[in-house]
């Protein structure tokens, strides 16, 4: 994604948000914004007034549902005045800090499903959500802030035009080598090397529900199968779809029932000492692992299959573990989904129908998230 100062385009990688209530990044506020009054490759943003209505919007309904944020203040930018000051919550620290609330510039590439670009005169799409500057120091060196994809007014699906604000697409690789892909809009959507197959056709679909307190997609789960054996699954579950939590993690009285039918249905692998936060592990040193599907059962009788590549996760050159991880007793909600279980699955989150799309793993129908090709249209 791209970030427009002084009229030039400096690309940035975001942490994706998909519970985030706003966009916030590395960057300063300029009341004045002619050319030449930005730093070099420094990201500026127009300051949003304390008395715009955005202000107390975004400080008191859709702001970070978070105990750690204890309410913001206010702030002044010389030249300009009071500047509205809202709260982050970081997701790598989990600590809450101070931003600022600005108007935002970025770029986006447009596809036909297939490429990028629709022709050489339609590459790019630009929109001006609201966003905050704030600091990044803690993530990665080349990450420079959090890009909202939930439901709130102010993530960026909002600020996009029909029919883009209303689904959203995900595929996230299973190498850090490798690109994944996310798109916005109805598709349609191909992967190599099946240039001609829409990953629509792969998709199962069950409703979106909505959450108190939350900005993020939830499910429901009714129960979750191994091997034809069902594992207990109280009603009224609540089940989070997290881009944030690495690994899926389960309430304790619904993790113990998994880790002993898993360990009963693999009870002939070689077994290792559980490495932390893995309760269940593997000697991988002198086989490669596969194990039977985990099934989490959806209404109307669908199911979301995690194969091995995505129930197994390799911790060390010898040990492999059980990709889920035990909640604690009194977690909410009971069932988060993490990225882990996300990798080469393709999912679509459609506003307007509010329905979740899913296909499973894209390596069983011989593609990934890593296929889809980048190659500008010339």
């Amino acid at each position: 994604m791209t970030s427009r100062v002084d009229e030039q385009y400096l690309h940035a990688n975001f942490i994706i948000d998909i519970d985030a209530p706003f966009i916030w990044h590395d960057c300063i506020l300029r009341w004045n914004t002619y050319s030449g009054t930005c730093p070099s490759d420094t990201l500026c943003a127009y300051p949003v007034a304390c008395d715009e209505y955005q202000c107390e919007d975004v400080r008191t309904t859709y702001s970070y549902k978070d105990p750690s944020c204890s309410g913001s203040g206010y702030s002044s930018l010389p030249g300009w005045g009071c500047t509205c000051q809202v709260q982050v919550v970081n997701p790598m620290s989990g600590s809450c800090n101070n931003a600022l609330l600005n108007y935002d510039d970025f770029t986006l590439y447009v596809s036909d499903g297939r490429k990028v670009g629709i022709d050489a005169f339609n590459q790019v799409y630009g929109t001006n959500p609201n966003a905050a500057c704030a600091s990044s120091s803690s993530f990665p060196a080349n990450v420079s802030g959090v890009m909202a994809f939930s439901t709130s007014p102010y993530a960026l699906p909002a600020s996009l035009y029909q029919p883009l604000k209303k689904t959203l697409a995900l595929c996230f690789p299973s190498k850090l080598s490798a690109p994944g892909v996310l798109f916005y809009g109805t598709g349609p959507y191909y992967l190599l090397p099946q240039s001609n197959v829409d990953v629509r056709s792969y998709l199962s679909y069950t409703p979106l529900l909505k959450h108190q307190d939350s900005f993020g997609y939830f499910i429901s789960v009714s129960g979750i199968v191994i091997k034809k054996r069902s594992i207990n699954v109280p009603a009224n579950t609540t089940t989070k779809l997290s881009t944030i939590d690495p690994y899926t993690t389960l309430r304790t009285d619904i993790y113990n029932g998994v880790i002993r039918r898993f360990s009963m249905v693999t009870k002939r692998l070689p077994s290792a000492k559980p490495i932390a936060p893995f309760g269940l592990c593997y000697t991988t040193s002198t086989t490669s692992l596969r194990v039977p599907d985990i099934d989490f059962i959806l209404p109307d009788g669908k199911k979301w299959s995690v194969s091995t590549a995505n129930s197994v996760t390799q911790v060390t050159n010898e040990v492999a573990c059980l990709a889920f991880v035990d909640g604690g007793a009194t977690s909410e909600p009971a069932i988060v989904i993490g990225t882990f279980q996300f990798e080469d699955n393709f999912l679509e989150f459609n506003l307007q129908n509010s329905t979740f799309g899913f296909s499973s793993s894209l390596l069983r129908k011989k593609t990934s998230c890593a296929n889809f090709n980048f190659t500008l249209t010339g």
